[in-house]
């Protein structure tokens, strides 16, 4: 050997290897929880004809799973800070991997409702260490070519998770009608939880907060004190008991306030640092992040039972019918950061809001003027129009609510914003009942079935267009040049990589 040649160190070069493998098993894990959610909806009408399950069940089936990761984020986070990432990652992928086992075997809704609330609160164990094993594995010069990787992977489950979810509940593999979405699962968390364990490095962050379980409990109970009467009020005739639940929610949240404040003086670690809201953008923006997630909340379960119970389509022609939306999601979202938000800041997100309205507006408009007989190309227009409205908005929308945080409570706001649009999007999902269901009526004949859906989706987009037109105003006290932190904490990635990964 020429000795002027350098020596390669064989131990190097296995770290890099183990810790590229290391990348592919969190993402992996990212893309079955990305899919998981958007796999379900597309599903939902099988499930409902197959198991029996009431209008109720159907959005617990999809909201309990969004309060059950909203509930767990926060708390997810700190576990890994505290105990190690890699721990919580196989505690996560291990509990995901069992509860879409206990989904994929449900013998009944109550227990389908069930496995999917355990669903979600092992997504939140997983989710937070994914990029908390990338900050800890890769240093900073190499974090922009992992977060493009991350960002293709977000694209793709964003765009394969309706079509996968269409496929194979069409395709009815051995008899399991709608089952196998939640089983195809099962071999990809087993071979995480395999690999995760060899590959992965145990971190843990230097000082982690404390847990704020009371602050948890508090939050879930308020939740479904409020959610639970609004899914189940329409079918018990709005009873009593669901009004006085619904007031004491707010009795609860405000018991919540009381609490982490005294929290915050005591030990500092409140799950939810309430000093945040003194500054006006976080707390205009937490506001337009709840609303949001109302919206698309409504939105994606009111669609999904237009296409297939209202205008009997497919599961596959429904899934094929919103590869525009996604297309154009992901067109105006990488658009947006790139060149558009750095030039015109705030302007691109209400002119995002303003422009999802109006898409909004003519999809209610082209289901007035077909009705039944609509066809999916005609839907294509709208779909595209309200996703590059989606785009516009959802990429820069974080980097917006935290420029004017303080940066050492960054990961704590980064993590507050995804919690609260998760809850949004539970809250949404509970008022399904009230601006659809409660439109259409009960004990529907064959005949009346389809315009009732179309009727009722209608109402349900107008409701959605309203929201839309708060947002736009509630953006207004967003500043107008967003800035971009750095991580702080609670697992959360920092504002600007989470939303370039987001677009890729």
């Amino acid at each position: 050997m020429n000795s002027t040649e350098p020596l390669v160190d064989s131990s190097a070069q296995t770290a890099d290897r183990r810790r590229w493998f290391a990348l592919a098993i969190v993402m992996t894990a990212a893309f079955m929880d990305l899919v998981d959610v958007t796999i379900v909806n597309i599903a939902i009408p099988s499930i409902q004809q197959d198991a029996g399950a009431s209008f109720s069940q159907i959005q617990w089936i999809t909201a309990g799973y969004a309060l059950a990761f909203a509930a767990g984020l926060i708390t997810g986070g700190r576990l890994g800070d505290i105990h190690g990432r890699k721990r919580l990652f196989l505690v996560g992928i291990g509990g995901f991997t069992i509860a879409s086992a206990l989904c994929g075997f449900a013998a009944n809704p109550e227990m389908l409702v069930a496995s999917r609330i355990l669903q979600g609160g092992m997504a939140a164990m997983m989710v937070p260490q994914v990029l908390s094993i990338v900050h800890a594995t890769f240093p900073a010069h190499e974090r922009g070519k992992v977060f493009g990787l991350f960002g293709a992977v977000v694209g793709l489950g964003a765009v394969s998770g309706p079509l996968l979810g269409a496929l194979l509940t069409e395709w009815n593999l051995f008899g399991l009608e709608w089952r196998p979405i939640f089983l195809i699962n099962l071999p990809v968390g087993i071979a995480g939880l395999i690999l995760g364990r060899r590959f992965i490095a145990e971190s843990k962050a230097p000082k982690a907060l404390k847990l704020d379980l009371v602050g948890v409990a508090l939050v879930i109970l308020g939740l479904l004190m409020l959610l639970y009467p609004l899914t189940r009020g329409r079918e018990l005739g709005w009873p009593l008991w669901g009004y006085v639940s619904m007031a004491g929610a707010f009795v609860v949240f405000a018991a919540l306030v009381a609490y982490e404040r005294r929290k915050a003086d005591r030990d500092g670690s409140p799950l939810i640092e309430l000093s945040l809201f003194r500054v006006k953008s976080f707390a205009a923006g937490i506001a337009v992040q709840t609303v949001f997630g109302v919206a698309l909340g409504i939105f994606f379960l009111v669609w999904t039972l237009y296409m297939q119970v209202g205008l009997g389509w497919s599961p596959l022609r429904a899934g094929l019918t919103g590869v525009p939306f996604s297309i154009a999601v992901s067109a105006a979202a990488g658009l947006s950061v790139q060149q558009l938000v750095p030039r015109f800041g705030r302007k691109v997100l209400q002119a995002g809001a303003l422009v999802m309205g109006a898409g909004v507006l003519l999809y209610i408009w082209e289901s007035d003027r077909y009705g039944m007989s609509i066809a999916s190309w005609q839907m294509a227009l709208p779909l595209v129009v309200m996703g590059l409205g989606m785009g516009l908005i959802v990429a820069p929308l974080t980097d917006a609510v935290l420029s004017d945080v303080p940066r050492e409570h960054s990961g704590s706001a980064s993590g507050l914003i995804n919690t609260v649009q998760q809850m949004g999007n539970a809250l949404g999902l509970g008022l399904v009942s009230v601006v659809f269901f409660g439109t259409i009526g009960d004990d529907l004949r064959p005949a009346e079935t389809g315009p009732a859906f179309v009727n009722g989706f209608q109402h349900a987009l107008v409701w959605v267009a309203a929201v839309m037109g708060v947002i736009f105003l509630l953006m207004f006290a967003l500043p107008r040049r967003p800035a971009q932190h750095v991580e702080g904490g609670d697992g959360q990635l920092p504002a600007g990589e989470r939303e370039a990964a987001l677009v890729g």
